[in-house]
């Protein structure tokens, strides 16, 4: 992986800043509006994808030899986080699903890439 930065590698960097984000501000918004959007489980969830998305976008900037490996385990998360945040209608669920379907991809690509 080491070398030049792409364009992908910065799409994937990019994808994974905006994931963290928006995960960090939904964990706060949901455990404002409490209830099931505040359960345990989820705030577990969304802090693990938030922390995996900055560790992702860390190591892909520092082009470690771990990070295509790193980018699959951040895919995954991605995915099972967006899966969450889709079983609610509230907006800011919507935001996070959306922000971390993009990343899911991203990430896969950077996996899958040779």
């Amino acid at each position: 992986m080491a070398g030049q930065m792409t364009a992908q590698m910065r799409q994937c960097i990019d994808a994974c800043n905006e994931a963290h984000s928006v995960c960090e501000q939904t964990m706060v918004l949901a455990l404002q509006k409490g209830g099931a959007l505040a359960q345990r489980d989820m705030m577990i969830t969304m802090m693990d994808c938030a922390d995996m998305c900055r560790m992702c976008s860390d190591m892909t900037m520092r082009q470690s030899e771990m990070a295509r490996g790193m980018c699959q385990m951040c895919a995954e998360m991605c995915r099972m986080c967006a899966d969450m945040c889709e079983r609610f209608d509230e907006p800011f669920m919507r935001a996070c699903m959306e922000a971390c379907r993009k990343c899911a991809d991203m990430c896969q690509q950077m996996a899958s890439a040779r």
